[in-house]
C-alpha cells in the first residue's frame, strides 16, 4: 500500500467509527436513563461481563466505573459459569455485552441471574436477541457497520460499547457528586492523587530559608540567596514576609540600574506583599496558586501570627 492508501484506509475507519458513535447517540433514550438511575440506586456492585473482545471492552468499563466511584468487577462468563457467580450478590446489577446478543457463555448464566433476581442490564446490537429479551434493560449499540473491511472484526462495535461505558460513568459521577478529592482517595499513587492529597507541609523547603532584614543592601541579598539556593530572598522582620526578591528582579535590575543597583536596600528592590500558602493546603491548590499568579514560588506561613514557616517551589510540586 502506497502512503496515500494507508492514510485513506485510516481516515475511512475513524469515519465509519464516528457515524457509529454518531448513529448510537440518536438512538439513546429512556433505556439508557433507567440503566443510570437503577446503577444509581443500587446498594450492590456493578458486574461487568463479556466474551472476547466484548469481555476486553468489558474490563475497560469496570475498572472506569470502579475508579469513579461505582464499586464494580469483571466477571468472566465462562468462568463464572464454572463457580465464579458465588461472587454475585444478590443486590448486584449485571452489566451483560454482546453485539450479537447471542454469546452462548453468557446465556448460560441467566437462569442463575434470574433465580438469584439481579436486575441485567444488556448492551447488544440486536433487540431481538436472546440476551436483550431476557435484559430488564437493554441499552442498543447502534453501529452504521464494523470498521473492518471484511466487517468480521469488532471495531466500530466495541468503540461504541466503549463509549457508552463511559456515559454510563460519567453520568453516575455527576448523580453521585464525584469530585477530584473523591477520584484521588482511588488514585492515590497518581500524580493527580499525590497533588490533591499531600499537603504542602509534606514537600516545603524548611532548611537555611533565605530571610534577610528589609534594611539590608544589594550585596547581602545576593549572599543570602546565593547560600538559599532557591533563587530568591525573602524579605522578613519577626518571622512575618514583608516582600520576596527574586534572581529574576535582581537581573533585572542589574540591566536598569548597573553599579547604582548597590545604592539600594532589599525594601527598594521586594515585590511587596508576596504570595503566600498556608501548611495544609493541598500541592493542586499551591500549583494552581503559581499558574494562576505566575509564579515559581509561594511562602509558607503559619496561623495565627503568619510566620514564615517554609518555601514551595513548583519544581516541589
Amino acid at each position: 500500500m502506497s502512503t496515500e492508501e494507508i492514510l485513506l484506509t485510516a481516515t475511512q475507519t475513524f469515519d465509519i467509527e464516528i457515524q457509529s458513535l454518531q448513529r448510537t447517540t440518536r438512538a439513546l433514550g429512556e433505556s439508557f436513563v433507567n440503566a443510570v438511575k437503577l446503577i444509581s440506586s443500587s446498594q450492590g456492585k456493578v458486574i461487568v461481563t463479556g466474551m472476547g473482545k466484548s469481555g476486553h471492552i468489558g474490563r475497560k468499563i469496570s475498572a472506569t466505573l470502579a475508579s469513579t466511584g461505582t464499586p464494580s468487577f469483571f466477571m468472566h462468563p465462562a468462568e463464572a459459569y464454572h463457580g465464579d457467580l458465588g461472587m454475585v450478590g444478590a443486590d448486584d446489577v449485571i452489566l451483560a455485552i454482546s453485539n450479537s446478543g447471542e454469546t452462548d457463555e453468557i446465556l448460560k448464566v441467566i437462569p442463575y441471574l434470574k433465580h438469584n433476581g439481579n436486575i441485567l442490564i444488556a448492551l447488544t446490537g440486536n433487540v431481538q436477541s436472546t440476551l436483550a429479551r431476557n435484559a430488564q434493560i437493554h441499552i442498543p449499540i447502534s453501529i452504521t457497520r464494523e470498521a473492518c473491511p471484511l466487517e468480521l472484526a469488532p471495531t466500530s462495535s466495541t468503540t461504541v460499547t466503549l463509549v457508552l461505558g463511559d456515559a454510563l460513568a460519567v453520568c453516575l459521577m455527576r448523580l453521585r457528586g464525584f469530585k477530584e478529592e473523591n477520584f484521588a482517595r482511588f488514585h492515590p499513587g497518581g500524580n493527580l492523587g499525590r497533588r490533591l492529597l499531600s499537603r504542602v507541609k509534606d514537600y516545603m523547603r524548611t532548611e537555611n530559608l533565605p530571610m534577610i532584614p528589609a534594611d539590608a543592601g544589594l550585596t547581602s541579598v545576593i549572599s543570602v540567596m546565593s547560600e538559599g539556593r532557591l533563587g530568591l530572598a525573602i524579605v522578613a522582620s519577626h518571622g512575618r514576609a514583608l516582600g520576596i526578591i527574586t534572581d529574576g528582579d535582581l537581573r533585572r535590575l542589574l540591566e536598569r540600574r548597573g553599579k547604582n543597583a548597590f545604592d539600594l536596600s532589599a525594601a527598594d528592590i521586594m515585590t511587596p506583599k508576596p504570595k503566600t500558602i498556608r501548611p495544609e493546603a493541598s500541592l493542586r491548590e499551591a500549583e494552581h496558586m503559581m499558574i494562576s499568579h505566575k509564579v515559581n514560588s509561594l511562602i509558607v506561613q503559619e496561623d495565627p501570627d503568619n510566620q514564615i514557616v517554609g518555601v514551595i517551589q513548583i519544581y516541589d510540586i
